[in-house]
């Protein structure tokens, strides 16, 4: 009798790389000091008192223990909106938000509201390799759209018009960027929006790392003023990076009417309600830790300038994007894969970082340093271990 086998879609994909590239940093011994973790986006410092006091009180709360709304808590969604508002200078109202358990998670239901199994979905090259991953257990095609290395990782106009000419449905770029930290210009981002709009496609912009643009930067894109960025535009967020929360598993769509309502669908059958108690903490926070938040956006540009001084020092290597909470250095070797490079710098010297190649085709010389996990001392020790 022939074994029971699981989904093809599923079985056929790589581990988790975060686990990977962890499992090398267990055997390092110790021999250059301290471990410096720069695999995982998570924030380096924790998370405000208060914070910490909104999240216990909510939690504490019979009010949060049952289900709540699918769309998300009204106070968050209203509180969200207002943030959108202002961070944009255009109306967003409460209706236009869908409250989810991270930005994964808002990916995969945005992914599925929109695409169906063997449509096509363009990411950048490199990506974000959650989104590829969703994508790839879905049955959806991958087409890639080609970023400029010689120009900061930067999305080519040529290459995407080709990707949605071909008949992608969706557009899906993150900025800051992830892997590369590479931050798009409102321009580009305006030029993409019109593009897909052109082809009757939709473009889903991953803004997890927004608030940490440079101190001063402005309105990340105009697109919210666009009339009618309902029919195209789809931005997603999380909360975990600003708030320090990763595990409370927070995130928000940002989208038209029409959109909410099929993502409302998904999300129902999916978790039918994001973590309650976390989001009337967070909507409680927001105007609270306002500052805060501030103050650990100059701390993280720090950690950037930290970092570009260290590869300042560094012979052979290069910075070949930086942004927000990620760097994507091109390595010196020439002859290792960035898998090798990657695992030796763990084992060996206690650095820890993910290989290029988890993030697309031809990523070989690039490793993505996570530099915000890690404070402005940490950093420095890279000059000696990387050299």
């Amino acid at each position: 009798m022939p074994a029971a086998q699981p989904n093809l879609l599923v079985s056929r994909l790589s581990p988790p790389p975060i686990p990977s590239v962890l499992a090398w940093a267990r055997e390092y011994k110790g021999a250059k000091g301290p471990l410096v973790d720069l695999s995982q986006a998570v924030p380096g410092y924790p998370a405000h008192p208060e914070m910490l006091r909104l999240l216990g009180e909510a939690a504490s709360s019979p009010a949060t223990t049952g289900y709540g709304p699918i769309e998300g808590e009204d106070v968050l969604r209203e509180a969200y909106a207002r943030q959108m508002s202002d961070v944009y200078d255009a109306p967003v109202a409460a209706h236009n938000v869908q409250i989810t358990a991270g930005c994964n998670q808002a990916f995969m239901a945005a992914a599925i509201a929109l695409v169906g199994a063997g449509d096509s979905v363009a990411l950048t090259n490199p990506f974000y390799f959650n989104q590829e991953t969703t994508l790839s257990m879905l049955g959806i095609n991958r087409v890639l759209v080609e970023c400029d290395a010689d120009n900061g990782f930067l999305p080519d106009i040529a290459s995407a018009e080709k990707a949605l000419a071909s008949g992608a449905k969706v557009l899906a770029i993150v900025t800051p960027n992830n892997p590369t930290g590479a931050i798009y210009p409102p321009e580009l981002l305006r030029a993409l929006f019109d593009l897909c709009r052109s082809h009757g496609a939709w473009l889903i912009v991953d803004e997890t790392y927004r608030d940490f643009l440079p101190d001063g930067y402005g309105a990340p894109h105009p697109l919210l003023a666009i009339p009618g960025w309902e029919e195209t535009l789809i931005l997603l967020y999380s909360f975990s990076k600003s708030f320090c929360i990763p595990g409370h598993r927070l995130g928000a769509i940002t989208a038209g009417e029409r959109v909410i309502a099929e993502i409302v669908k998904v999300m129902d059958n999916m978790q039918i309600c994001a973590p309650r108690a976390a989001q009337v903490a967070v909507a409680e926070a927001m105007p609270v830790l306002a500052e805060w938040r501030a103050a650990n956006r100059l701390e993280i540009a720090r950690r950037a300038d930290a970092l570009r001084a260290v590869m300042a020092e560094l012979p052979g290597w290069e910075i070949g994007a930086l942004g927000a909470y990620f760097a994507f250095i091109r390595h010196p070797f020439a002859d290792l894969s960035s898998s090798e490079v990657a695992e030796r710098l763990a084992k060996e010297t206690g650095v820890v970082c993910l290989p290029g190649s988890y993030f697309g085709v031809g990523q070989e010389r690039y490793l993505r340093l996570a530099f915000a996990n890690a404070d402005a001392v940490s950093i420095r020790r890279l000059v000696e271990r990387l050299r």
